[in-house]
């Protein structure tokens, strides 16, 4: 179409309005009154909201601030802080016994793990020379067995220490945190 068979505008009067009556007044100002008061209803829950100390609450829908339980939270905060292999050697030592069976577990204790990237040593302890042998054999198949509950490379060796040396003791009489011939000559 062309602008030339486009419709022109008509000037007309205003249409007057015509004047709103009682019940339409009423119903104004009962919206309004509804939306004050719907207001001043919000603003006094967080006031009261911020005394008791809080912002907003859970819902009906779970998150982040909902309770969770305690095992739930444990795993969690492992996870978070990076404590999964410390936390996986831990529960070994735990199951020392399930591991590596009753007889050497009677005989043979784990002392201590060291976790550093290139050491991943166990350090376990026997109660005699044959135990601390039969470990020392056995050791390559405890590491596999190790690696396949913790995951791979978690351990890389057995450190095993046999029995420790009867304390020597010279005599009744010693002096107070005397250490033996060491002492004199050391």
């Amino acid at each position: 179409m062309s602008e030339e068979n486009l419709p022109q505008p008509v000037d007309t009067p205003a249409q007057a309005v015509p004047e709103a009556s009682g019940v339409d007044l009423a119903r104004v100002a009962l919206r309004a009154a509804k939306e004050q008061a719907k207001a001043k209803g919000a603003a006094a829950q967080q006031k009261k909201q911020a005394r008791r100390g809080g912002g907003l609450r859970s819902g009906a829908r779970a998150d982040g601030r909902d309770p969770m339980a305690l095992g739930a939270a444990i795993n969690r905060l492992i996870t978070e802080r990076g404590w999964e292999t410390p936390a996986a050697v831990g529960g070994v030592m735990g199951r020392w016994p399930q591991i590596v069976g009753e007889d050497l577990a009677k005989h043979c204790v784990p002392v201590k793990f060291d976790d550093e990237p290139d050491a991943r040593v166990l350090t376990v302890q026997c109660d005699s020379t044959a135990w601390a042998t039969q470990l020392r054999l056995l050791a390559p198949t405890l590491v596999a067995r190790l690696n396949e509950d913790l995951g791979h490379g978690t351990v890389r060796m057995i450190k095993v220490l046999g029995p420790g040396a009867p304390r020597r003791g010279y005599g009744p009489l010693r002096a107070p945190g005397s250490v033996g011939p060491g002492d004199t000559y050391g």
